[in-house]
C-alpha cells in the first residue's frame, strides 16, 4: 500500500496535476475506491492536494517551493550549482531582490560579504544573509506564507513599487512553452510582477525538474527575463528557446 501511494504522489508530482481518470489509467489493477483513499490518506497528510475531479501536487497549490522543509533535500546539488553561479554575478554595491525558496535560500549562504542593498521575500534567506555584516538586509511588509517561509500581498508590492534593482533573482515554480513562468499562489505571482518591473536585469533560478510543468498563475515570459541561471542539465528544446529570445544561459 505504501509503495502504491508514494508511486501516485511521483506521479503527481511529476505532472503537477492530474484527473482521477487519469489516475485510474495509471493503476488499472487499483480498484477505483482504493484510489479514493489513498488519495484521501494522501491529502491528509499533506503530501497531495485532493481537487474536484483529481488531485494536485503540494507545490502547485502553496506556493513557489511547497514545503520548504521538503524542498530543500530536493535536488540539493542542483541547487548548490545554481547558487554558486547566481552569486558570482552580483558586483560590490548592487541592489538585488531575492526572491524566496530553497533555490533562493542556497544563493543567500553563498552570497560574500560585500557592501550591497539586498531585499527578500524570504525569511529563510534573510536567516542566511543575517551572518554577513557589510550588506544591508531588508524584508518588504506583507502575509506570512508558513509553508514556503516567504511573505507576499498586497503590502509587499505597494512598498517595492519606488525602489528599483539592479538584479531580481526569480524562483518559480514551474515552466511550459504554453504558460511561460509560474507558481502556484496567485500573491506571490504579482509580487514577482512586481519586482520584474522594477528590476533591470532579472535571472530566473531553475533547474531541470520544473521545466515542462504548469501551475495556475502566471509571473512572466521568457522573451521577459534576461538570464537562467540553471544546473546545467536544461533540455536542449528550452536552451533553443532561449536562444531565440535572446536569454543567457549559465
Amino acid at each position: 500500500m505504501e509503495q502504491r501511494r508514494s508511486q501516485i504522489v511521483e506521479l503527481v508530482n511529476s505532472r503537477g496535476s492530474i484527473s482521477f481518470a487519469q489516475l485510474k489509467e495509471a493503476f488499472p489493477s487499483v480498484s477505483e475506491m482504493t484510489l479514493r483513499t489513498d488519495l484521501k490518506a494522501l491529502d491528509q497528510a499533506r503530501r497531495v492536494v485532493r481537487v474536484h475531479g483529481g488531485v494536485k501536487s503540494v507545490e502547485q497549490v502553496i506556493g513557489t517551493d511547497d514545503l520548504l522543509s521538503r524542498r530543500s533535500a530536493r535536488n540539493a546539488g542542483a541547487k548548490q550549482r545554481i547558487a554558486e553561479k547566481a552569486a558570482a554575478l552580483l558586483r560590490p554595491n548592487s541592489t538585488l531582490f531575492l526572491d524566496s525558496g530553497s533555490t533562493a535560500t542556497a544563493v543567500a549562504r553563498c552570497l560574500p560579504d560585500e557592501p550591497m542593498l539586498i531585499y527578500t521575500s524570504g525569511l529563510t534567506c534573510a536567516a542566511e544573509l543575517a551572518r554577513l555584516e557589510k550588506p544591508r538586509v531588508a524584508l518588504p511588509g506583507g502575509t506570512l506564507n508558513r509553508f514556503s517561509m516567504s511573505v507576499c500581498g498586497i503590502q509587499s508590492v505597494l512598498e517595492l513599487g519606488g525602489i528599483n534593482f539592479d538584479w531580481f533573482f526569480l524562483g518559480v515554480t514551474s515552466y511550459s512553452p504554453d504558460t511561460g513562468f509560474t507558481c502556484g499562489v496567485e500573491e506571490e505571482a504579482r509580487l514577482k510582477q512586481a519586482v520584474l518591473r522594477r528590476a533591470e536585469r532579472t535571472a530566473v533560478l531553475l533547474d531541470r525538474s520544473k521545466i515542462g510543468l504548469k501551475s495556475t498563475f502566471h509571473i512572466c515570459g521568457l522573451p521577459e527575463v534576461d538570464f537562467i541561471v540553471s544546473d546545467g542539465e536544461l533540455p536542449q528544446g528550452f536552451l533553443q528557446a532561449c536562444a531565440e529570445n535572446g536569454v543567457t544561459v549559465i
